[in-house]
């Protein structure tokens, strides 16, 4: 049935189900191991968070609740979203069930979503008085033009730092934009062709895995032409 529906759309339309009184909506993302859940309740107050594992998830009740779903990689908290990561063997059929559950089960405990001891992490786009002229102008640009169109899609992304005597910037993408399968496409027609075009201290653009991941692995994200209008396609639904 929800096939047939979506078959006669003009656009992919997110998957809706009634639990318990919450209406909760999922969205497609760019990556096919990853999906966009909306509680319609508020998820952060604000900033995002990211968990990669079941011990890293310890800092928040609900994340740690999606863990308990067997094939679930990764947790991502918005202010109204949450991006659940699942291992490539895994079946959306299958889990998405136990995910709207444990969605549910949480805001029935009136739990907060972050404990004490995980509440404070400082967004690593914010403009610091320590930060050189280049470095405002690339966080400023990352903030304004990029984040937007990869937030929308159930990500977000990380400023690692800026070597200015090899023009590199390093960055980190988060939810579903970690292992997108455009990634290598994305550094090169994206993102840096970007950077580079507004910011020419910029010579390339690297992104790492986590905070001390030491290897240069391919940018993941969404396009964007060398006048800073993003590119973004998404996926039929997988509902």
């Amino acid at each position: 049935m929800w096939s047939r529906l979506a078959a006669r759309a003009h656009g992919p339309r997110p998957w809706q189900q009634f639990v318990r009184r919450m209406f909760i909506q999922t969205e497609t993302t760019p990556n096919p191991d990853s999906l966009k859940f909306l509680p319609g309740k508020s998820v952060l107050e604000a900033g995002t968070r990211e968990f990669r594992s079941l011990r890293e998830s310890q800092v928040s009740p609900l994340a740690r609740k999606l863990f308990q779903t067997e094939g679930v990689s990764a947790i991502f908290l918005s202010t109204d979203f949450v991006t659940v990561s699942k291992e490539t063997n895994a079946d959306w059929m299958a889990i998405k069930p136990q995910i709207f559950a444990a969605i549910m089960d949480f805001y029935a405990t009136n739990e907060p979503v972050l404990s004490e001891d995980g509440a404070d992490e400082s967004d690593s786009l914010t403009i610091t008085d320590e930060d050189s002229e280049v470095v405002q102008m690339i966080k400023e640009l990352l903030a304004m033009r990029i984040r937007p169109s990869v937030q929308e899609d159930g990500g977000d992304i990380v400023y690692r730092g800026f070597d200015e005597a090899d023009g590199v910037v390093l960055l980190q993408m988060q939810g579903s934009c970690a292992g997108c399968p455009s990634s290598s496409v994305t550094l090169k027609a994206g993102i840096e062709n970007m950077l580079m075009h507004y910011i020419p201290e910029v010579r390339e653009v690297r992104a790492i895995e986590s905070d001390d991941d030491e290897d240069d692995i391919p940018v993941q994200g969404f396009g964007a032409d060398p006048t800073g209008e993003m590119i973004r396609t998404k996926p039929a639904s997988t509902a």
